[in-house]
């Protein structure tokens, strides 16, 4: 679903962007996306595909254990990459990566949508301001949160079949070999979901944290406490059932607050709302209004954009790595200092 109607459906709508070829190991699914979406060319696997020397650049959305091999293989055959999230499940994997599209000189982007949301960015740009001219004063706390909701958004214009998933791709371990057997699921699934949180953090606070405490002792209701240096940050994780989508960022001032309040990722051409509270005898809220988009949209965009102008993505392989070095480190803690030596 992710992959036809957050990726397939964004570059079939692009100028300058020819989709060329679909891979699917499910032959009906395959067949179906293909004719649903009009693309020409369908393969039976990623290497097939990779071997067109049409194909310039592929977007790579699968399991996500199955995401270093396949986004290996297509560096090496000199292809622009974009990645669905994680990129790997390890910093030792994920640097096996960004080596192969730098040695390459190759556009290397990995999928955190939400660095590319409008209101996300008008929200970074407000942040950047405030911490510069000081007028709210000092950050006093900074907080995110991902508590789930409804994902799909209603979405249904994608096709599916019952086809069990055939054997056929390479996987990497899905954790590090330090991870307890019985908790490497677990620690997949802090990766697949909650790393999009401790990317837009990283991305709103702009340099790298600390671990200073972290509370995993139950499956659903967990938090992590960093430390940027100037200020410290909460991470808040949850998965309920609700109607709506419950994730955003709160960035608390001595005079102030800014909220951005993420959509459901599947809701198209709604961006993050962003408001500005500045205390006073008063209070003065600003809610500025970012142009009607979608974060997959300008995803898409943006990886295009690169390609073509040689720049570095604002998502990029590079960067992702720290986004597990820090998921590590969280894990780590969370564990014990017995296994960090």
């Amino acid at each position: 679903m992710v992959g036809q109607v957050g990726h397939l459906a964004n570059y079939l709508d692009l100028a300058g962007c020819r989709v060329i070829a679909l891979s699917e190991l499910r032959p009906e699914l395959g067949r179906l996306a293909a004719a649903r979406f009009g693309v020409k060319k369908l393969y039976g696997s990623h290497r097939d595909l990779l071997a067109d020397h049409e194909v310039e650049a592929v977007v790579v959305v699968t399991r996500p254990h199955a995401h270093g091999p396949i986004v290996l293989d297509a560096l090496e055959a000199g292809r622009h990459v974009l990645s669905e999230k994680p990129m790997a499940h390890t910093v030792e994997q994920a640097m096996r990566l960004v080596q192969a599209a730098e040695s390459r000189q190759l556009c290397y982007s990995v999928g955190f949508m939400k660095r590319h949301d409008a209101g996300a960015q008008h929200a970074k740009a407000m942040l950047d301001g405030l911490r510069a001219s000081g007028e709210l004063g000092r950050i006093v706390l900074m907080r995110v949160y991902c508590f789930g909701g409804e994902f799909r958004c209603g979405t249904s214009d994608f096709v599916m079949t019952d086809e069990v998933r055939p054997d056929g791709l390479s996987t990497w371990p899905s954790a590090p070999d330090w991870i307890p057997r019985a908790s490497v699921s677990d620690y997949a699934s802090f990766l697949n979901v909650f790393i999009h949180d401790l990317n837009i953090l990283r991305f709103l606070a702009g340099s790298e944290p600390q671990v200073r405490a972290v509370d995993f002792k139950r499956r659903n209701g967990r938090f992590v406490m960093l430390d940027f240096g100037e200020f410290p940050a909460v991470l808040e994780m949850a998965e309920i059932a609700s109607a709506d989508w419950e994730e955003g960022v709160e960035v608390l001032f001595e005079r102030g607050r800014l909220t951005l309040q993420f959509p459901s990722p599947m809701l198209r051409n709604t961006p993050a709302r962003v408001e500005l509270t500045r205390a006073g005898r008063t209070n003065e809220t600003l809610a500025p209004r970012s142009p009607w988009s979608w974060a997959f949209k300008r995803q898409a965009e943006a990886f295009i954009a690169d390609i073509v102008g040689g720049t570095e993505p604002l998502a990029s392989g590079r960067d992702a790595v720290e986004d597990l070095r820090l998921a590590e480190a969280i894990w780590r803690q969370h564990f014990g200092k017995s296994l960090a030596r």
